[in-house]
Parts: structure tokens; C-alpha cells; sequence
């Protein structure tokens, strides 16, 4: 399951976000088979760990892959990590009533805890053991949220019956479009020009995200690349689509029935009163979910609730802290040092994380009060502006081995630069509300954020071709299982930059290793070193046919003909499921 603390929080129109939510899920069923069948055996074939480091490999020199690092890292905080500290802070707050910051260390204290411990590892366990936990959960407060307000046909004629007791503002009366639920609140293709979310922008954009997030993102593909063999990994693909499709019904129309039994705080209007229930003047959805918990929900389950919420919180935290840090000591730290220890890249990507934690932190206010105080739509727009170039790279990497480097770096610049001029703006004129609405010109900030991605995306695409073919093209001899129509070949591939690999670092002499091995780390050091992960185990020293042979197995996509069959009906299946839900729901 895609455990983003946006899954536990809801919007002011509700079912807005329930054909998003609906629309997201049905994507995903999509875009995790494209991941399992087609992206994933060309990362694996290339034998990478990071998605930087596969596009080096693809395009040679070191600027993309620099490049992508850090823009990855810094869509990290500006999306993941700063809004999943801030649901998570949200609802401790609204649980137990601490201090905004005080419920933010303590959650980073857990989460961090185990992170820096544990590693990979520690964070697949929690994240199989946290799934579990939420999917229980979730239905638990769903039974108990239908029960409150009646049953189905209930909860859609009361929905649209939800409006806030207080709809004035100064001495006028506020419009009803900003506190009534919308006519078309119960249709997932709304009007390509007035819809809050149009229908082109929910289909062709989200497509777009959905792309960047589930096919290329290191949280999402790190997971996919520690899998044992490719039957695994199509397996785990399968299952979180399926998984994917309980959202909306376990956590958004949950969300939905918080604003009929609460209107007055969830869908408040009024700056002030908002300001009061939580925190914020452009409005209290965000808070939706975590009400209905700590209002509807008995004593005991209650405890299960935050419990599940909290997981929920760390096992996306957990995932994005490891990723980052993967990404910043294999990908810029050794470019900074370039012969590390493993001792000095742990210690690196420790101090990372933390540093990571500071700046994602002081970007919260930031994220309380943009895309009027929703969550969902703050992620969103940004991913919007930054996402579209990144999943056109690799698009096209992939599928067309004729796109070269210089095509693909100028992509990436032109499609940033785009992006960036569109989110800088938007922030610098603020978002506001419907009742306090921003003075951005509409040149800037009226076209809807996912049309902005799909726009970008198309110039993107054209500028990294258009470049590719005024260039000279990469030989195939560096593309061997590469890209898509190369990815069986047996040939012998030459990477572009074999020639600029560091050397192997000399080994020490017989007398140093001695001496390090006389040695012994008194007790505080052990608990330090084990605490840091720094506890070194040397293995044996493997000859070169040991290592050619495991080089071999690690990038083997072979499966076992049973297995393959039964992954591939499955994910027969889950596409047939996606198609089905489209033609219901629309």
C-alpha cells in the first residue's frame, strides 16, 4: 500500500477527493504492472540501486545524474516529508492537544529511531507489519462511520446537505460555492473548464504523476529492486495494486462522513473560527479524518486508530528518510569523495537525514496554509510542476534508445525552469482561500495545476527529442539491456563512462590490518557503532568468477514458468479491475 499520510485526510468538497482518490487508485493498478513488467527488468538488467544512477548509466557523464539526485531530494521535502510531518503532528495534536512541534519531535524521535538503526530492512518489516495494522483499522472506523450516519444512500443525501452553521464574514454574507458541496460532487469527470479538477487534467495529468511516481520515484523502485527474483517483484506489484483499491472506501468516504457529523469544523469557512479549530485560516479539512477518530471512536479503539495512523505516518517517513539517504551518498557524496569508506558513507547519510528533518520542518507553515489549507492538493500541484520532465527522461530513455544525453539534460533544465517559474510564483502570491483569494494573475495561476503537468510533460518531450536528433546518437554497444528494444541482448555492454570510474582504493598493508585488528572497541564505542550502523562484518574475499557469477544472479529477470504465469494472470486481472472501475464509478 502507498502509505502517504494523505490517504488519512480529506478535503473540503469530500467527494473531490473521492474521484481523485478513486482516479489514483485506478491508476495505480495501472502503473504498477507498467512498473512490474516494463520498467523493472531494465533497472534490474542494468544493475542499479539508485534511479540517478541507472540514467548515468543510460546517458553517461555525471550532470543528470547529479541533477536528479538533488531534485529528488528536494521534491522529498517539499512534498513527502514535510506534509507527512505535518498530518502526522496534525492529528497527535488534535489527540492528545500538545503543541504543533512538540507532537512533530516527538513523531521524528519514533520514526527516526528505527530508521537509523534498522535500514532497508527494518523499514520493509515495519512497513508489511504497519499495512496490516491500517488495513484492520481503517475498516473498524469505516463500520463505525457508516453506522453514525446511517448507511449508503444515507451518507450521499446527507453529504450534500453538509454546510457550516457560520457563513458570515465581516458584515457580508460568504458565497455558497465556498462552504456548499458542489453539483457534481458525485461525478468523476467534471467540466474541462470550470470543474475544480477536470476531467482531461484528472486523466492525462494524474496519468503523468502516476508515471514519475510509481515508475521512476526511489521510494517506490528501491522497494521493487530488493526483491529475490522478478516473480517477487511482479507479485508485490500485484498486491499493491489491489490494496491501492481500498482507500476510498476505508479512508475517504470515512473522510467524507467526518464533514456530515462535524460541518462546523471540518468545512469551516470562516478565517477566524478556523484558525481556532486548527490552526489555520484557510480552512480545517486536514483535520477530517483524526476528528472522526478521536469524536466517534470508543476508549479502547481509539488507541487502535492512533496507532494505525501513526504507523501509517512512519512507515512513509521510514521509507523516504532510507531512500533519501541512499540517494545522497551513492549519488553526491561519492562525487564529493570519491574514494568514502563504508564507515564515512554511513556517517554521511546519517548527518543527511538529519539535516533532512531541519529544512523539511521549517518548511511546514508553508505547507499549512498553501492550496487552501488541502493537503492532497498541496502534494499535488507541486509534484506538478517538478515530476513531468523526470518521468519524461526516463520514458524516453527507456522505450527510445535514439534520445541521447545532451537531449535529456536540456529536457530536464527547460522542464525545471518552467516548473519552478510557475511554483515560485504561486507561492510568492499564496494560494489563499475562497473567501480570501489570491491576487496571482490568472497568466500565472490559472491553469489548473494538472494541465500545467501535462503541458509540461508535452514541452519536455519535445525538447528532449528535438535535441537527441541534432546530436550524434549513443552507439548501441553502450545500450545493452538499457532500453526496451535492446534488452535481451547477450552482447558484452561498455558503459559510457567506464573509462571515468575511480580507481579501487590501494589496500593496506598486512601491518595496518593488524594493527586495526588488535584493536578492541570498548563498551560505549560497540553501542555507539551499533546504534550508527557501523558495526563492519568482513566477509570472505570472493575470487573474480565468485563475483562475475553473482553480478549474474543480481541482474537475472529469468522466472520460473509457473510463477510467471500465475504473476502475469494476476496482473491480467488487476488491469481488467482498473477498466472496470472506470466505467462504474464514470
Amino acid at each position: 500500500m502507498d502509505n502517504n499520510a494523505l490517504g488519512l485526510l480529506a478535503s473540503l468538497d469530500g467527494v473531490t477527493l473521492q474521484h481523485r482518490g478513486l482516479h489514483e487508485g485506478t491508476q495505480a493498478l495501472i502503473f504498477v504492472v507498467v512498473l512490474g513488467w516494463l520498467f523493472v527488468p531494465i533497472y534490474i538488467k542494468a544493475g542499479v540501486v539508485t534511479m540517478p544512477e541507472y540514467l548515468r548509466k543510460r546517458f553517461g557523464g555525471k550532470r543528470i545524474q547529479i541533477y536528479l539526485s538533488v531534485l529528488s531530494v528536494l521534491i522529498y521535502i517539499f512534498t513527502k516529508i514535510s506534509a507527512d510531518i505535518f498530518s502526522g503532528a496534525v492529528f497527535i495534536q488534535l489527540a492528545i492537544g500538545l503543541n504543533l512541534y512538540v507532537a512533530i519531535i516527538i513523531l521524528l524521535a519514533i520514526t527516526a529511531l528505527y530508521t537509523i538503526t534498522g535500514g532497508l530492512a527494518a523499514v520493509i518489516y515495519t512497513d508489511t507489519l504497519q499495512t496490516l495494522i491500517m488495513v484492520v483499522g481503517s475498516f473498524v472506523l469505516m463500520g463505525f462511520a457508516f453506522a453514525e450516519v446511517g448507511g449508503y444512500e444515507a451518507f450521499m443525501r446527507k453529504y450534500m446537505e453538509a454546510i457550516p452553521s457560520n457563513i458570515t464574514y465581516g458584515n457580508s454574507t460568504i458565497s455558497p460555492e465556498c462552504y456548499a458541496p458542489r453539483e457534481d460532487s458525485f461525478h468523476i469527470f467534471r467540466d474541462p473548464v470550470t470543474g475544480d479538477l477536470p476531467w482531461p487534467g484528472l486523466v492525462l495529468g494524474l496519468s503523468i504523476l502516476a508515471l514519475w511516481y510509481w515508475c521512476t520515484d526511489q521510494v517506490i523502485v528501491q522497494r521493487c529492486l530488493s526483491g529475490k527474483n522478478m516473480s517477487h517483484v511482479k507479485a508485490g506489484c500485484v498486491l499493491c495494486g489491489y490494496l491501492k483499491l481500498l482507500p476510498m472506501f476505508i479512508i475517504v468516504m470515512p473522510g467524507m462522513i467526518s464533514r456530515i457529523l462535524y460541518p462546523d469544523v471540518v468545512a469551516c469557512v470562516v478565517p477566524e473560527i478556523c484558525e481556532q479549530h486548527c490552526g489555520a485560516a484557510v480552512g480545517c479539512t486536514n483535520i477530517a479524518y483524526p476528528k472522526m477518530v478521536v469524536e466517534l471512536m470508543p476508549n479502547g479503539l481509539r488507541g487502535l486508530m492512533l496507532s494505525v495512523m501513526l504507523a501509517s505516518l512512519m512507515s512513509s517517513l521510514t521509507s523516504i528518510f532510507n531512500s533519501a539517504s541512499t540517494l545522497f551518498t551513492m549519488d553526491i557524496y561519492t562525487k564529493i569523495r570519491s574514494q568514502p569508506s563504508e564507515k564515512e558513507l554511513m556517517l554521511a547519510g546519517r548527518a543527511f537525514m538529519v539535516a533532512l528533518i531541519g529544512i523539511s520542518i521549517a518548511w511546514v507553515p508553508v505547507v499549512q496554509s498553501a492550496q487552501s489549507g488541502q493537503l492532497f492538493d498541496y502534494i499535488q500541484s507541486v509534484t506538478s510542476y517538478l515530476g513531468p520532465p523526470i518521468g519524461a527522461v526516463f520514458l524516453l530513455g527507456i522505450f527510445c534508445k535514439r534520445v541521447n544525453e545532451q537531449g535529456a539534460f536540456w529536457g530536464l533544465m527547460v522542464g525545471l525552469l518552467c516548473g519552478l517559474s510557475r511554483m515560485i510564483a504561486e507561492f510568492a502570491y499564496g494560494t489563499g482561500s475562497c473567501v480570501l483569494p489570491s491576487k496571482c494573475p490568472f497568466i500565472i495561476c490559472g491553469i489548473h495545476y494538472l494541465y500545467f503537468a501535462l503541458i509540461l510533460f508535452g514541452v519536455s518531450i519535445i525538447v528532449i527529442l528535438a535535441v537527441s536528433f541534432m546530436t550524434e546518437p549513443i552507439p548501441d554497444i553502450h545500450l545493452y539491456r538499457l532500453c526496451w528494444s535492446l534488452r535481451n541482448s547477450q552482447e558484452e555492454r561498455i558503459d559510457l563512462d567506464a573509462g571515468e570510474e575511480p580507481e579501487p582504493a590501494a589496500e593496506k598493508d598486512e601491518e595496518s590490518v593488524n594493527e586495526e585488528s588488535e584493536e578492541k572497541p570498548g563498551c560505549c564505542r560497540k553501542a555507539y557503532n551499533w546504534f550508527c550502523g557501523l558495526e563492519q562484518q568482513k566477509g570472505p574475499k570472493l575470487s573474480k568468477e565468485e563475483e562475475e557469477a553473482l553480478k549474474r544472479k543480481l541482474t537475472d529477470t529469468s522466472e520460473v514458468p509457473l510463477w510467471r504465469n500465475v504473476v502475469n494472470i494476476n496482473g491480467i486481472i488487476l488491469l481488467t479491475v482498473a477498466v472496470f472501475c472506470h466505467a462504474y464509478f464514470a
